[in-house]
């Protein structure tokens, strides 16, 4: 159970100060503009968040249930991206 007030993603906005390196900044200014910097960078957070914690889950459903087939690696690929996860070749 989550300790947080809110769900991640959900709430009022918190005011925080960050530093970025200059050239990371003007990048992210250039691709999104000035005014959207700070979504940008929430969505970014919250995705590697989001990402951690799957990583997270899927580490300890293995420990529990042992690694994952080749066969669910490609069903867990194809429903992921909609394609059929390309063999390679031992050649």
């Amino acid at each position: 159970m989550s300790i947080h007030e809110y769900p991640l993603g959900e709430g009022p906005s918190t005011r925080l100060s960050l530093s970025l390196p200059q050239g990371t900044a003007d990048a992210v200014r250039e691709l999104i503009g000035k005014r959207e910097f700070s979504g940008f960078v929430a969505k970014m957070i919250e995705d590697r968040i989001r990402r951690e914690l799957l990583a997270e889950d899927i580490r300890v459903y293995q420990e529990e249930h042992g690694a994952f087939t080749d066969d669910e690696r490609a069903w867990a690929h194809e429903a992921l991206t909609g394609t059929v996860a390309q063999e390679h070749d031992a050649a």
